[in-house]
């Protein structure tokens, strides 16, 4: 009785693991979803208004430094089979309310250091 009561325990622990793949989990984005192209459009010496109507509004803006704003981007996948989880960054830092530098996963315009005709 034992015996066949192990059998039937170990069977069925083994199926459900087995089946696992069929569950439906659902990727969960977290963050600012960034486009390449979007941060091509950066140009040195851009406004923070004109840098927020590009990207939008920065996920964090440092409280000790106004002139720092973070943008962060991360997937992580429900499930293996729709990829691999990932993660963006992009800091960008500010001078007199101009876009100085941009530190980035990003690639960034070859005419980043060309300022926007004013």
């Amino acid at each position: 009785m034992k015996l066949s009561y192990l059998i039937v325990v170990l069977s069925l622990t083994f199926l459900s693991t087995a089946c696992s793949n069929w569950i439906y989990r659902i990727d969960i984005p977290q963050g600012n979803f960034l486009d390449e192209q979007d941060v091509k459009k950066l140009r040195i010496g851009m406004t923070k208004e004109q840098v927020e109507f590009v990207l939008g509004r920065p996920i964090l803006k440092d409280a000790f430094d106004n002139d720092t704003w973070y943008y962060y981007y991360e997937m992580k996948r429900g499930m293996e089979k729709r990829g691999e989880d990932f993660e963006k960054n992009l800091v960008i830092n500010f001078v007199d309310n101009k876009l100085d530098t941009v530190e980035s996963d990003f690639e960034l315009s070859e005419d980043f250091n060309t300022p926007l005709e004013q």
